[in-house]
């Protein structure tokens, strides 16, 4: 059920849920945290679906916050979205016009569910510093997705150069099988025949390309290189010399892939691509910082750039 309340206030918006909770349409108990998700007009449906579905596994009050033409006369038009239009959660969609069109933490404080964490996620561009921009200031965790930034590259240092604890971004989680796969084809040496150099092969737009490299050169130390290929093809290849062979890890499509070790018959191994609402339930079942992906994006994507020899364009 979807109920629209054009030119509205949050009053209006909370004394209208709470009238639809007296008649039994909408159920808070349970809701273990507030998602808010900061999107443009027009580009929060995609978003919406995700955190729909993530929601299923982590039930929550889901805030859209589609901000409109600046330009516009300002007013708040409204959105409730409950039952089959809101999987396990509540959805208040808020589009903002003219002095409404910005991110804005008054906008949302009187609809956040009281004693619960809040996540804030921007799914297209993120603000300068998310820690410090008006939702990100009251927010336990803050997700960004720099893959659909205009520039992933830019996008990426910046994170690094303003992390602060609770910040964390999709093509970091969408790294995570490659982890837990190169992780375990790790263990399987011992230091009697250590990495001499790595090599990962990805698309040109894929910020996971960099994190994951980064990742890697700064656990191992070793010399790396990163090649960049055709765009929208995510992470292909990764290689690791060793002085008795070379481990390969290796996706040509989206779905499988093919892991080549010394004296060891090849394996086909499930990895595929993880979809954004597989991202987004990861990311909230913890609400504490990350602090590996924040030693990456500072450290780790540093060192790596700053080695500007060994990464190809």
């Amino acid at each position: 059920m979807i109920v629209e309340l054009p030119n509205t206030t949050t009053s209006q918006i909370t004394k209208k849920i709470v009238k639809m909770r007296e008649q039994g349409g909408v159920v808070t108990l349970g809701r273990v945290l507030t998602l808010v998700v900061i999107t443009r007009n027009g580009s929060e449906e995609e978003a919406i679906t995700a955190a729909n579905l993530a929601s299923r596994e982590h039930p929550c009050r889901i805030i859209v916050l589609a901000s409109g033409s600046d330009t516009e006369e300002t007013r708040l038009d409204g959105e409730i979205r409950v039952g089959g239009d809101a999987g396990a959660s509540e959805v208040i969609v808020l589009r903002g016009f003219g002095e409404l069109a910005a991110e804005s933490e008054s906008v949302i404080s009187a609809l956040l569910l009281p004693d619960a964490p809040i996540v804030a996620w921007w799914p297209n561009e993120a603000p300068e510093s998310p820690s410090t921009s008006p939702i990100g200031r009251i927010a336990h965790r803050r997700i960004t997705d720099s893959r659909n930034a205009h520039d992933p590259k830019e996008a990426l240092i910046r994170i690094g150069s303003t992390y602060a604890a609770g910040d964390t971004d999709l093509a970091w989680t969408r790294l995570t099988n490659w982890r837990i796969q190169l992780a375990a084809a790790l263990e399987e040496y011992d230091g009697d025949d250590p990495i001499t150099a790595l090599r990962v092969e990805g698309a040109s737009d894929s910020p996971s390309t960099l994190l994951l490299a980064a990742w890697l050169h700064r656990a191992l130390n070793v010399p790396i290189a990163v090649a960049q290929g055709p765009r929208g093809t995510g992470i292909r290849t990764v290689v690791m010399e060793r002085e008795k062979g070379t481990v390969t890890l290796t996706r040509p499509g989206a779905m499988e892939a093919t892991l080549t070790q010394p004296d060891q018959p090849e394996q086909q191994i499930s990895l595929p691509r993880r979809s954004l609402q597989d991202c987004l339930a990861e990311e909230l079942r913890r609400l504490d910082p990350d602090e590996v992906f924040g030693e990456v994006v500072t450290e780790g994507l540093k060192k790596l750039l700053a080695e500007e020899e060994v990464v190809q364009s």
